[in-house]
C-alpha cells in the first residue's frame, strides 16, 4: 500500500520544502494539501466535525504555490490537492495552474476536487450554494476542453470557452488523475463514474459498505474495474485499519499530519514509518 500524507500547511508550520524533502527521503509516496482561500469571521456555517473551527483553517497556504515548491525539490513525491474547492475558482486560470504544475512535475499531480462546506466562503466567491455541484461539474468539463490535444470549445450553463491554444498540457493526454471528495451516496458515485478516476473519502469510515456500491456504479457506467482509485484521506492510522483497507483492494492511503512546526511533524513521520 502506498502511504501518502496530508497537512494543513500554514505560516506557522513546517515549510513545504522541508516537508517534501523529509517525505521523499523517508519513503512516503505523496503530499496532498487542502484549500481555503479565507474563513469569514461571521461563522454561520458550523464546522462539520463539531466544536470550534481549528485555527489552521484560516491560515492555509495556497496549495498550488506550496506544491510547486515541493515539486521543485523532489523527484518522485506525488503531489495532490485534498481538496481543490473547484466552484471557487475561475476554471480557465485553474486549468492553467494545474497543467503547469503537472507539466513541471512530470505528471506527479493528482487533482482532488470537492464542493466545500463553508457557505460564507463560497458566497464571497460569487457561488450560489444550491448550484455549487453543477457548477463544479461544468468547470471540470471546461478545464478538460482546455487540456485537450486540439483546440476544443466548451459551452455550459455557467461558463464557456472558445476553442483555444492552451499550453502546457498535462502530462497524460486525458489530464491529471482526478479524485472527487464527498460523502458516500448514489449521486456522488454517479458523478465519480461519469467524470473522475476515483473517490477521496475523508477518514475512511464505512468503506466496507460504500466501496462495493461505488464499484457497482463504476462498472454500470462501463468503466474498467482496474481503473477505479479509492484513496482514504486524512486517516489516523492503526495496523487494523490499514489491513482492512488492503482487504478492500485499496492501494493508497493518505495519513493526517499535525499542523505543527517541524519538530512535531518529524516525530509524527517517525511514528508513521512503521506503516511504510
Amino acid at each position: 500500500m502506498r502511504i501518502a500524507t496530508t497537512i494543513f500547511l500554514t505560516d506557522e508550520t513546517i515549510t513545504p520544502v522541508r516537508l517534501a524533502h523529509q517525505l521523499e527521503q523517508r519513503g512516503f509516496t505523496g503530499l496532498y494539501l487542502p484549500e481555503h482561500t479565507h474563513i469569514p469571521v461571521s461563522r454561520d456555517t458550523p464546522y462539520p466535525a463539531g466544536g470550534e473551527l481549528p485555527r489552521e483553517y484560516g491560515r492555509t497556504l495556497d496549495p498550488f504555490v506550496a506544491l510547486a515548491q515541493a515539486a521543485a525539490v523532489t523527484e518522485r513525491l506525488a503531489l495532490g490537492t485534498g481538496i481543490t474547492l473547484i466552484a471557487q475558482h475561475d476554471p480557465i486560470d485553474l486549468a492553467k495552474q494545474i497543467a503547469t504544475l503537472d507539466h513541471l512535475s512530470a505528471g506527479r499531480f493528482t487533482l482532488g476536487v470537492g464542493y466545500g462546506w463553508n457557505v460564507e466562503e463560497a458566497a464571497d466567491h460569487g457561488v450560489e450554494w444550491s448550484t455549487r455541484r453543477s457548477l463544479g461539474r461544468e468547470r471540470l468539463a471546461l478545464m478538460r476542453a482546455l487540456w485537450a490535444a486540439e483546440p476544443t470549445a466548451y459551452e455550459g450553463e455557467f461558463g464557456s470557452v472558445r476553442a483555444s491554444h492552451a499550453y502546457p498540457k498535462p502530462h497524460r493526454p486525458e489530464g491529471p488523475r482526478i479524485l472527487i471528495g464527498g460523502a458516500a451516496g448514489p449521486k456522488l458515485f454517479e458523478r465519480i463514474a461519469e467524470s473522475a478516476d476515483g473517490w477521496l473519502p475523508i477518514g475512511g469510515r464505512g468503506l466496507t459498505e460504500s466501496v462495493p456500491r461505488l464499484r457497482t456504479a463504476w462498472e454500470e457506467a462501463g468503466r474498467d474495474p482496474k481503473d477505479l482509485h479509492v484513496v482514504p484521506y486524512a486517516v489516523l492510522p492503526d495496523p487494523g485499519k490499514l489491513a482492512h483497507f488492503a482487504d478492500l483492494g485499496i492501494e493508497e492511503v493518505v495519513l493526517q499530519l499535525p499542523p505543527a512546526p517541524e519538530p512535531e511533524v518529524l516525530r509524527t513521520l517517525d511514528a508513521y514509518a512503521a506503516y511504510l
